[in-house]
């Protein structure tokens, strides 16, 4: 399945410019989309196309400093990109669905901490919601990857794929490596993944309905069910709801390899909990 994508959008914030794409009926419920560390709004084109054909209007941001949002901000991390998701949502016209992924389902839970209002419920689709403490040789190989365009694109995010990849795979992951050449990229990339989990202190304020999504296949947890039921006990101690999907053979993207099943855990969810 195929959309066509609005044209790129910017919003001025104190500090910079964001760029998003807007797409979907002007009357459907919104749902922001805030892609992970180092990868480009673009990374939910195919579970969005599934969310506006169910009526939704989609936004997709690019954090900042990545894709067509600025570069040289003074700050990053999940909180900044927490207030740039909120700044989003006034301008659009709330409230909205917030669906984050990786260091970004932080932001997703600050959001909807801090914002209770502006938020209808929230996804967190393959979160850190604990620390995981790596190795020497695990650090030396972060610190790399995260100095190079090429290792990251090649070496390491494509290695997180474990379910099949987009056709248009190979074109993304071109435009991902050559936007993240751009200077100051991978300095954005860097301060989103240090300060990724701040915004976790934040969960006993979330109250809304909140769904989590894992590939069991995931590589970055040594056990992803067991990692999303803990993330369940968690949440489940404040939000009104919170339901987990596990999706089996995904990897770390699974709204990218397994858009359709994406879609249609989080359409259910919103169906059962939202819209009930």
């Amino acid at each position: 399945m195929s959309i066509s994508q609005s044209e790129t959008l910017f919003l001025d914030v104190p500090g910079g410019r964001l760029s998003y794409d807007l797409t979907g009926p002007a009357d459907g419920p919104l749902v922001v989309c805030l892609p992970g560390m180092g990868d480009l709004r673009a990374a939910y084109r195919h579970t969005t196309a599934r969310l506006v054909s169910a009526g939704h209007r989609v936004a997709q941001l690019d954090v900042r400093g990545h894709g067509d949002s600025s570069t040289g901000w003074d700050r990053y991390g999940s909180d900044a990109c927490a207030q740039d998701a909120l700044a989003l949502i006034a301008h659009l016209g709330g409230p909205a669905v917030v669906v984050g992924h990786s260091a970004t389902t932080a932001s997703a839970i600050r959001v909807a901490a801090t914002a209770p209002d502006a938020v209808t419920a929230i996804v967190l689709i393959a979160g850190f919601l604990h620390d995981v403490e790596l190795n020497p040789v695990m650090k030396l190989a972060a610190a790399a990857v995260t100095r190079s365009a090429l290792l990251w694109t090649r070496g390491f995010y494509a290695g997180l794929y474990k379910a099949a990849k987009p056709e248009d795979f190979p074109a993304y992951l071109r435009g991902l490596q050559a936007n993240l050449g751009e200077p100051g990229r991978l300095a954005a990339l860097r301060g989103l993944m240090a300060n990724a989990r701040e915004g976790n202190a934040a969960i006993p304020g979330v109250t809304c309905p909140t769904l989590i999504v894992m590939g069991t296949a995931d590589p970055d947890f040594p056990d992803p069910a067991a990692e999303a039921h803990a993330q369940e006990q968690a949440l489940g101690q404040y939000a009104s709801a919170v339901r987990v999907r596990l999706l089996d053979g995904a990897g770390h993207y699974p709204h990218a390899e397994l858009p359709e099943q994406t879609a249609a855990a989080i359409t259910g969810f919103l169906a059962e909990v939202v819209r009930a």
